[in-house]
């Protein structure tokens, strides 16, 4: 978003699609926004381009799928990051596919649940 342009892989992939986020993600921009000190013109930049953006909320369906997605991955051995199973439940809960630049983290979601990702 800010270090580089969106791939021209991913770009092709999102076509059709309408872009949202995860009440997991925003709160990840929000946090590095301040640890990083940004300054005004790219607080603003990154405001800009949020506001137009659903967010995906923290229901009950998501909070139960996270509690079961995170016990089976402990159970086989290969617990995953609270946030990326925060971000594959609520995928899966809204029934709408994961657009990352961080396929590996994801690949375990979609294996064993059924994650889709746009991958190129």
């Amino acid at each position: 978003m800010f270090k580089r342009d969106l791939p021209a892989w991913l770009a092709a992939r999102l076509v059709g699609y309408r872009p949202a986020i995860t009440f997991v993600t925003l709160g990840e921009l929000n946090k590095w926004m301040h640890l990083r000190s940004w300054a005004l013109p790219r607080r603003e930049r990154l405001e800009k381009w949020i506001q137009p953006l659903p967010v995906f909320p923290g229901t009950l369906k998501v909070a139960r799928l996270w509690g079961e997605m995170s016990a089976y991955a402990q159970r086989r051995g290969r617990p995953r990051p609270q946030n990326d199973t925060w971000i594959a439940a609520c995928c899966l809960a809204f029934e709408v596919p994961l657009a990352t630049l961080n396929v590996k983290d994801y690949e375990d979601f979609a294996e064993y649940e059924g994650l889709e990702l746009l991958v190129p």
